[in-house]
Protein backbone atom coordinates (compact mmCIF):
# COMPACT_ATOMS: atom_id res chain seq x y z
CA UNK A 1 0.00 0.00 0.00
CA UNK A 2 1.28 3.41 -0.94
CA UNK A 3 2.35 5.31 2.17
CA UNK A 4 1.80 8.77 0.71
CA UNK A 5 1.27 9.93 -2.86
CA UNK A 6 0.98 13.38 -4.34
CA UNK A 7 -1.06 14.43 -7.34
CA UNK A 8 -2.07 17.63 -9.09
CA UNK A 9 1.26 18.93 -10.33
CA UNK A 10 1.68 20.21 -13.85
CA UNK A 11 2.68 23.14 -16.01
CA UNK A 12 1.08 26.56 -15.69
CA UNK A 13 1.86 30.11 -16.69
CA UNK A 14 2.91 32.68 -14.14
CA UNK A 15 -0.08 33.97 -12.20
CA UNK A 16 -1.93 30.69 -12.51
CA UNK A 17 -3.04 28.23 -9.84
CA UNK A 18 -2.67 24.57 -9.02
CA UNK A 19 -4.07 22.38 -6.25
CA UNK A 20 -1.95 19.53 -5.04
CA UNK A 21 -3.42 16.57 -3.19
CA UNK A 22 -1.83 13.99 -0.90
CA UNK A 23 -3.29 10.74 0.29
CA UNK A 24 -2.13 7.30 1.38
CA UNK A 25 -1.89 4.84 4.24
CA UNK A 26 0.22 7.23 6.34
CA UNK A 27 -2.37 9.98 6.34
CA UNK A 28 -2.22 10.90 10.00
CA UNK A 29 -5.85 11.71 10.62
CA UNK A 30 -6.43 12.53 14.28
CA UNK A 31 -2.80 12.62 15.35
CA UNK A 32 0.56 13.98 14.33
CA UNK A 33 1.34 16.52 11.67
CA UNK A 34 1.29 16.63 7.88
CA UNK A 35 2.80 19.15 5.55
CA UNK A 36 4.35 20.09 2.24
CA UNK A 37 7.89 20.87 1.23
CA UNK A 38 9.56 21.44 -2.13
CA UNK A 39 12.90 21.23 -3.83
CA UNK A 40 13.66 24.02 -6.28
CA UNK A 41 16.75 24.93 -8.29
CA UNK A 42 16.98 28.30 -6.57
CA UNK A 43 16.39 27.51 -2.89
CA UNK A 44 16.94 23.79 -2.59
CA UNK A 45 14.73 22.10 0.00
CA UNK A 46 12.14 24.36 1.61
CA UNK A 47 9.34 23.62 4.06
CA UNK A 48 6.14 25.28 2.87
CA UNK A 49 3.21 24.53 5.14
CA UNK A 50 2.09 22.28 7.96
CA UNK A 51 -1.29 21.26 9.34
CA UNK A 52 -2.00 19.66 12.68
CA UNK A 53 -4.58 17.08 13.68
CA UNK A 54 -6.94 19.78 14.92
CA UNK A 55 -6.54 21.79 11.74
CA UNK A 56 -4.05 24.40 12.92
CA UNK A 57 -1.86 25.63 10.09
CA UNK A 58 1.56 27.19 9.67
CA UNK A 59 3.29 28.62 6.62
CA UNK A 60 6.71 29.67 5.48
CA UNK A 61 6.98 33.46 5.57
CA UNK A 62 8.21 33.49 1.98
CA UNK A 63 4.83 32.35 0.65
CA UNK A 64 3.16 35.63 1.62
CA UNK A 65 -0.34 34.15 1.64
CA UNK A 66 -0.22 32.63 -1.84
CA UNK A 67 -0.53 29.01 -0.65
CA UNK A 68 -3.21 27.40 1.54
CA UNK A 69 -2.96 24.02 3.22
CA UNK A 70 -6.06 22.07 4.17
CA UNK A 71 -7.17 18.54 4.91
CA UNK A 72 -10.31 16.45 4.52
CA UNK A 73 -10.18 13.67 7.07
CA UNK A 74 -13.25 11.97 5.60
CA UNK A 75 -11.38 11.61 2.33
CA UNK A 76 -8.02 11.11 4.06
CA UNK A 77 -6.57 13.73 1.79
CA UNK A 78 -4.45 16.81 2.36
CA UNK A 79 -4.33 19.67 -0.12
CA UNK A 80 -2.10 22.57 -1.06
CA UNK A 81 -3.84 25.32 -3.00
CA UNK A 82 -1.23 27.39 -4.81
CA UNK A 83 -2.24 30.75 -6.27
CA UNK A 84 -0.37 33.50 -8.10
CA UNK A 85 2.34 31.06 -9.06
CA UNK A 86 5.74 32.42 -10.06
CA UNK A 87 8.53 30.89 -12.16
CA UNK A 88 10.62 30.53 -8.98
CA UNK A 89 7.94 28.16 -7.63
CA UNK A 90 9.06 25.61 -10.20
CA UNK A 91 10.25 22.43 -8.54
CA UNK A 92 9.30 19.08 -7.07
CA UNK A 93 6.64 19.18 -4.37
CA UNK A 94 6.37 16.57 -1.65
CA UNK A 95 3.89 15.81 1.09
CA UNK A 96 5.05 14.36 4.38
CA UNK A 97 3.55 13.02 7.59
CA UNK A 98 4.68 12.02 11.05
CA UNK A 99 2.96 10.98 14.28
CA UNK A 100 5.94 11.38 16.62
CA UNK A 101 5.80 13.91 19.43
CA UNK A 102 8.55 16.14 18.01
CA UNK A 103 6.70 16.34 14.71
CA UNK A 104 3.52 17.38 16.47
CA UNK A 105 5.51 20.11 18.20
CA UNK A 106 7.09 21.10 14.86
CA UNK A 107 3.65 21.59 13.34
CA UNK A 108 3.76 25.20 14.49
CA UNK A 109 6.34 25.93 11.78
CA UNK A 110 6.94 24.08 8.51
CA UNK A 111 10.71 24.23 8.46
CA UNK A 112 11.16 20.58 9.50
CA UNK A 113 8.43 19.00 7.36
CA UNK A 114 11.09 17.47 5.09
CA UNK A 115 12.36 15.48 8.10
CA UNK A 116 9.05 13.71 8.74
CA UNK A 117 9.01 9.92 8.68
CA UNK A 118 6.84 9.45 5.62
CA UNK A 119 6.88 11.29 2.32
CA UNK A 120 5.56 10.78 -1.16
CA UNK A 121 7.47 10.48 -4.41
CA UNK A 122 6.79 14.08 -5.31
CA UNK A 123 4.89 15.86 -8.05
CA UNK A 124 6.50 18.28 -10.48
CA UNK A 125 5.28 21.86 -10.72
CA UNK A 126 6.52 23.98 -13.61
CA UNK A 127 5.65 27.66 -13.89
CA UNK A 128 6.52 29.46 -17.11
CA UNK A 129 6.91 33.21 -17.47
Amino acid sequence: QVQLAESGGGSVQAGGSLRLACTGSQYTGSSGCMGWFRETPGKGREGLAAIGAAGSTAYADSLKGRFTISRDNAKKTMYLQMNTLKPEDTGMYYCAADRRAWATDSCRAPSRVSEFSYRGQGTQVTVSS
